[in-house]
């Protein structure tokens, strides 16, 4: 189909799948090896279940039912659909300029509304039109939720007696770009690098010239890259070490209960900086809503030259011995790790961004 862009009609391209013919049919019904894995042949704790499919929200999103949260879709991050006629509106009348406006001064790529949102969300209408189905799975068995309680998942359809999945069709077809930000896919991470590769060469989607959406994605890739990367180097370490633990797992805290007076390395998202003049200093590591785990730095100093202030939302793999703390006024007993050295903080490597020194990693 054609859409208007800076006053001229561009091309853009769509893999649609309900009535697709030729080789974008055949890219759309043939998934890699590993996204058709039977069923028999995975780990239980991989399997979330078979849902009915209730509503298609937009590229990356979807409702089922039976299950008590939403869904975030794993490996894939679509651009927005027009949530207000506001938006909407300024888009038409100049996209650019509209696209500026909604980064501002932003060190980073923002999330916002596209003509390229409203194409990913007809792509997942058309993907699943006829679907009463789905298969949900998991990438980790601990893995189950993000900080905001949605369900961690990749999703497939049956077709031809086959499970496709639908996060790498949707790479596939230039929807979205593949999104390691929050680490790389386990168990498909080689199908997603395929799958874009293979849209950034056929200029598909997102990866088409003049394309009406986001124009920073060289920006974009490198940052989710290095994000991964430094997420990869943490599993890669604690694969054989149970002293690494990751913050996002669900049993992140027993672990680390019962790591109480052992030396650990966390790993977990730069939360909230509390600076205090007259006790100790805190910076949290985000894990869910209302359940971040605490850094405490008694010296300010050592908050200053470790550069973890400056990384907010950003990961950071901390060493350093559990103790549990127990407020003084209500008693609750919250775990902790103190932190007495620069050293102990590792950051990761970004573009854009450098920590204040070269630091011994933990």
């Amino acid at each position: 189909m054609s859409v208007t862009v800076g006053g001229r009609a561009v091309v853009v391209l769509a893999l649609v799948v309900a009535g697709a013919t030729g080789s974008q049919a055949d890219r759309a019904r043939s998934p890699r090896k590993q996204a058709q894995r039977s069923p028999a042949q995975l780990e239980p704790r991989l399997v979330i279940g078979e849902f009915r499919l209730t509503k298609v929200v937009d590229g990356d999103t979807i409702k089922v039912s039976g299950l008590d949260s939403s869904l975030r879709l794993l490996g894939i991050d679509t651009e927005e659909t027009f949530k207000s006629a506001a938006d909407r509106r300024a888009a038409a009348a100049g996209l650019g300029p509209y696209m500026t406006a909604k980064r501002g001064a932003a060190p980073r790529p923002v999330k916002m509304a596209t003509p390229m949102g409203e194409q990913a969300k007809d792509f997942a209408e058309r993907f699943f039109a006829g679907v009463d189905t789905v298969r949900l799975e998991r990438d980790h068995p601990a893995e189950r939720r993000d900080r905001y309680n949605r369900i961690l998942a990749y999703v497939f359809v049956k077709r031809d007696g086959a499970w496709l999945s639908y996060n790498v069709a949707c790479v596939r077809a230039g929807m979205a770009p593949y999104f390691p930000k929050y680490g790389r896919s386990r168990r498909f991470h080689a199908d997603f690098v395929a799958a874009e590769a293979e849209a950034k060469r056929e200029q598909l989607g997102i990866w088409a010239p003049g394309a009406p959406g986001y124009p920073d994605y060289p920006e974009r890739e490198a940052w989710w890259a290095a994000r991964g990367d430094f997420v990869e180097a943490f599993r890669t370490a604690a694969e054989h070490n149970p002293s690494y633990v990751d913050l996002t797992h669900d049993d992140a805290m027993q672990r680390l209960e019962a790591l109480v007076g052992t030396p650990v390395v966390v790993l977990g998202i730069v939360g909230d900086v509390t600076i205090s003049v007259t006790g100790p200093s805190k910076v949290t590591l985000a894990r869910r809503v209302s359940d971040d785990f605490p850094l405490v730095f008694f010296d300010r100093g050592v908050l200053t030259s470790s550069g973890i202030s400056a990384w907010r939302g950003e990961p950071a793999m901390v060493s350093g011995t559990p103790t549990m703390y127990e407020n003084k006024r209500d008693h609750r007993k919250q775990l902790q790790l103190v932190i007495e050295r620069a050293t102990q903080v590792r950051l990761a490597p970004l573009p854009g961004l450098a920590p204040p020194t070269t630091r011994e990693a933990p």
